[in-house]
């Protein structure tokens, strides 16, 4: 058996430089060890995928312009200075086009650009990720969205107040972005079984709420630098971890001479040095049970999530909260709280899916009790 994955090892010459390095160095790990890895840079990586997309929830009102000026730093010197005195004239008076008369349709408009290219691309996203190493397309893709998503603060830094620009830049920016979701569930599901795993993909798709809370935590802190600030510092940090992808992400076991999660899975290498699997087309997949209903009620869920990951921190700054009306850095530290839950309730809803045997039972469960409490939220919220 040794001797027949020392002959994988060779043919399959696709160990990420970074791993390669490692068993120079040190040696070979177990197989647990490998997929503990894929799921902790997987949940980085989409993780970071997210952060990337709060920023405009959160300078929404600051673009917007609502008089409201945004808290500064002590200034250390005359660059600080004139730095703070910038932000607080872009915050009482906003950032044109923005500011203008029907200024928020704009800001709408704009989400619209990245989300419907994002979702015309996803369905392209999927279909090149089959066709191509899923390592370097998702490292390019990550790549890709950290630049757009630093492009798009660059306006605030060149002075840019053209509408076309912000849009092109969004269009681009969501095309990157549709490589992540298509890429991650193929990679995590080359290294996982057939048995129960609802807990364990509770814990790691907690990754889009955790990187929810990041990028609103970090944008919300750095409008005191500036809201183009809010975009550059994690589209660097996106830069960062395309990287680490590249170095170290290994796509399947087979890549280090591996065999898969379950022993039928161990498949025989093609011609080519990699294990031979044909793709599906669109239209049988939607053959597949349960595809319908469950694409249903994802889509359903998602256009409540969306709508609180782009407006939430807009709407919470433009309504008085207790007779008071937040800044734009506290309407999003609050904003926060929506995804600390969506942490609790994946994880609370992989368990039970687990130990039910009832994921569609669980998953109509929550989608249900959420109507009621955003009813609350809309009537309530404001107390």
């Amino acid at each position: 058996m040794q001797h027949k994955l020392q002959r994988m090892t060779l043919k399959h010459k696709n160990v990420p430089p970074g791993i390669d390095l490692l068993h120079q160095l040190s040696g070979r790990r177990s197989y647990t060890w490998y997929k503990a890895s894929v799921l902790v840079l997987t949940f980085l990586c989409y993780a970071g995928y997210h952060a990337s997309r709060k920023p405009p929830s959160i300078v929404k009102s600051v673009l917007k312009g609502e008089g409201n000026i945004v808290a500064s730093t002590a200034p250390g010197n005359g660059r600080s200075l004139l730095v703070d005195q910038k932000t607080a004239v872009t915050s009482q008076a906003g950032w044109a086009p923005f500011n203008e008369e029907g200024g928020q349709a704009l800001l709408g408009g704009v989400d619209l650009a990245f989300l419907g290219t994002y979702a015309l691309g996803m369905f392209f996203a999927g279909h090149l990720g089959d066709r191509m190493d899923l390592r370097r397309f998702l490292s390019a893709g990550m790549l890709g969205s950290g630049i757009f998503t630093t492009l798009f603060g660059l306006g605030y830094v060149w002075d840019v107040h053209l509408l076309s620009y912000y849009v092109l830049v969004s269009v681009i920016a969501g095309l990157f972005q549709s490589t992540g979701w298509p890429s991650v569930v193929s990679i995590v599901a080359n290294w996982s079984g057939k048995g129960k795993r609802g807990l364990i993909m509770g814990i790691w798709n907690a990754h889009t709420s955790v990187g929810n809370i990041v990028g609103t935590v970090t944008a919300a802190a750095l409008l005191s630098w500036g809201w183009g600030w809010s975009f550059m510092m994690l589209g660097f940090l996106m830069i960062a971890l395309s990287a680490l992808m590249y170095f170290f992400l290994v796509v399947q076991p087979s890549d280090i001479g591996l065999p898969g999660p379950d022993a039928a899975d161990y498949e025989k290498p093609s011609a080519h040095g990699s294990e031979s699997h044909e793709g599906i087309n669109f239209w049988d997949a939607w053959r597949i049970p349960g595809v319908l209903s469950y694409a249903l009620c994802l889509f359903f869920a998602k256009l409540i999530a969306y709508t609180f990951l782009y407006w939430l921190p807009f709407y919470i700054k433009s309504t008085p909260i207790q007779n008071q009306m937040l800044t734009p850095k506290e309407a999003g530290d609050l904003s926060v709280l929506f995804d600390v839950g969506g942490v609790a309730g994946g994880v609370i809803a992989g368990h039970l899916s687990d130990r039910s045997g009832a994921s569609a039972i669980v998953s109509m469960s929550f989608t249900m009790l959420s109507i009621p409490v955003l009813w609350m939220y809309r009537n309530f919220g404001h107390t």
